[in-house]
């Protein structure tokens, strides 16, 4: 490896978690859901609006909270789930910096 590259693995490992998250097609339409609007949802909410089981709805939310692209907030039993902007936007940059430092521009 070259000296330039100062990703370290905790990085590499937090971008490849981002990467993954957003490849899921069922974990794109529930960010298209936020997309709509950013008010908070619970799972049950969005299981409905998308038409998946409440299982399949949790499991993708808890993918996308784990990679901080969504925040949570527990109200007695039910879970709130709203979109963290920041964490998202720093995840691409960071995606950006490092496709940056490892595909650099090459002459033809």
């Amino acid at each position: 490896m070259c000296n330039e590259l100062d990703v370290d693995k905790k990085q590499l490992e937090e971008l490849s978690e981002f990467l993954k998250a957003l490849s899921g097609e069922t974990r794109q339409q529930i960010l298209m859901v936020f997309a709509c609007s950013a008010d908070e949802r619970t799972v049950n909410e969005i299981a409905e609006q998308l038409g998946i089981g409440q299982s399949t709805a949790s499991e993708n939310l808890t993918a996308l909270r784990k990679t901080g692209i969504l925040q949570s907030r527990r109200e007695g039993k039910t879970v709130y789930y709203r979109p963290n902007r920041s964490r998202a936007l720093f995840l691409v940059d960071e995606l950006r910096r490092y496709l940056e430092t490892c595909c650099p521009d090459h002459p033809e």
